[in-house]
Formats: C-alpha cells, structure tokens, sequence
C-alpha cells in the first residue's frame, strides 16, 4: 500500500521511519503522476525493506518546497531520515527499481 502523507505525518512517517522511504511528490492534474501509481503500488507490494509514500504538492506545498521539488512526479529516497536520492520524471518499472536500488546504495 501506498500512504499518502501530509505536512504533519511527514516527519514520523519519513524522517523518522526504521526503513527506507520513497517519497512520490505528486499532483492529481499530473499525467506521469498517474502513469507511475501503478508502478509504485506494485513495489509496495512486492517490497517489505522500503516503504512507499505519496505527498500531493498542491495540498503541501511547504513539504514540497522544503526539498526543492519543482516538477512532478519527483521521487526522494530517504534512508535515516536523510535524502539520499533524487529522481525526476516518470521511468519503465525496471529503471525505476534500479534507479531506487542505486540511490539506497549511495554511501552519502
């Protein structure tokens, strides 16, 4: 399952998360937003070592501009309470995994 998150839960559900998070930045009016769910819905299922998160931008903004995203969908993976990596645009499942499994990997 998905989560969506807003300004409140963020810190508990990511900063503060035992395991690492994918955030989806998303909006409702963004067509690669909707084509990525799927993907990540999947993932979720498929992945009990990372958690999947969403946060609408239009709803908070301020969680939004708190990690510089400017266009959507922009994907943070957070790992300690840290971003550890960025990714930006909609990706084929398989590129999305490898690019998730690259950015956990990062020794930042």
């Amino acid at each position: 399952m998905v989560t969506t998150l807003s300004a409140d839960t963020f810190t508990a559900s990511v900063l503060e998360s035992d395991v690492p998070v994918v955030v989806d930045f998303t909006a409702a009016w963004c067509p690669p937003c909707r084509a990525m769910k799927p993907i990540l819905r999947e993932l979720a299922e498929e992945r009990s070592d990372v958690r999947f998160v969403e946060v609408d931008v239009d709803a908070h903004p301020s969680v939004a501009a708190r990690y510089d995203v400017l266009s959507m969908p922009t994907f943070i993976v957070f790992r300690d309470g840290a971003p550890v990596g960025k990714l930006v645009g909609a990706r084929p499942k398989r590129r999305f995994v490898s690019d998730v499994e690259q950015a956990l990997a990062h020794q930042g």
